[in-house]
């Protein structure tokens, strides 16, 4: 019982005087980034074929991306993106990589995504719904007019159908000009 009203006695304090409390040194190290994504995170309406995984963002800021698109081209496939937030969020954009290897007009082999939102297009009004939209519209929708991968982008310009084909075969792990995709169908 002692002990019970000891840590009461201690709490009250805490909140008397928060320069004194062991919690401030919590609040202290917080980032205006971190502020700002913990925002962003709990406003988030996503779509169904959307998971995110934060459970690294408080120590490292990635937030992990899972899109599942149910239509288009890329229908079926598991694309899984890393968003890394610099302290400087929201004033500059996430770096946002794709993990698996794709056959994408605006996706090159490394990763890298060629999105206006992602770049120039950027402003801090932004945020996190933002990018998953982008991300989901890319895959939905792919710009032969902005490549990354000039070979896709061609194939989607002249022979949409074809294109098709090698989407299909490429996210079911085949090769194609010589190089091997990564297998994202289920």
């Amino acid at each position: 019982m002692l002990k019970l009203r000891q840590l009461q006695k201690k709490k009250q304090e805490d909140l008397a005087n928060p320069k004194n409390s062991t919690s401030t040194g919590l609040l202290s190290q917080t980032t205006a980034s971190q502020l700002r994504l913990r925002k962003d995170l709990q406003s988030l309406d996503l779509p169904p074929n959307v998971k995110i995984d934060a459970s690294s963002l408080e120590s490292d800021q990635i937030l992990h991306i899972q899109i599942t698109p149910d239509e288009g081209y890329y229908e079926g496939g598991t694309f899984k993106f890393q968003a890394v937030f610099k302290d400087t969020y929201p004033i500059e954009p996430p770096k946002v990589t794709l993990l698996p290897v794709v056959y994408h007009p605006n996706i090159d082999l490394q990763g890298n995504i060629c999105l206006n939102i992602l770049r120039e297009d950027w402003s801090p009004v932004l945020d996190v719904q933002s990018v998953i939209i982008g991300l989901l519209m890319l895959l939905l929708e792919p710009n032969a007019t902005d490549p990354l991968n000039k070979t896709a982008a061609e194939s989607l310009r002249t022979s949409p159908s074809v294109f098709k084909d090698q989407v299909a075969s490429s996210m079911r792990g085949g090769s194609l000009q010589g190089r091997r995709y990564d297998r994202i169908v289920c």
